[in-house]
């Protein structure tokens, strides 16, 4: 039986937070939409400091190096990205989304 401490460990908000008390500045990315096969279902969450340390998974592979590279651009910037990844998409195949489903990932900065 799985000890509530080891899942609050392990949860990217809580690691967030803790960046974030920490003084990091932080970026959330949340998949928002999914379409046939994809990795990671809606609601999954990556989260990422300035310094590209991350915890959580959007998809997997390729893609989440996509995504931390938007994100590092978002914690610069201050605004949202929404970003998108399918196999329509040739930078799916790039970034290794060749499951044939799609992806639609939400970057924000936290705080």
């Amino acid at each position: 039986m799985p000890s509530k401490f080891l899942d609050e460990a392990r949860d990217p908000l809580i690691i967030a937070e803790g960046w974030m008390k920490d003084g990091k500045d932080v970026a959330i990315a949340t998949v928002v939409e999914t379409w046939g096969s994809a990795p990671r279902p809606v609601g999954s969450h990556l989260v990422i400091d300035a310094e590209g340390t991350f915890h959580g998974s959007v998809s997997g592979g390729c893609v989440e190096g996509a995504v931390i590279s938007e994100a590092l651009d978002v914690i610069e910037s201050g605004k949202p990205k929404m970003l998108e990844f399918g196999v329509a998409d040739e930078t799916a195949w790039q970034v290794g989304l060749s499951c044939g489903g799609r992806i639609r990932v939400y970057v924000e900065r936290l705080g």
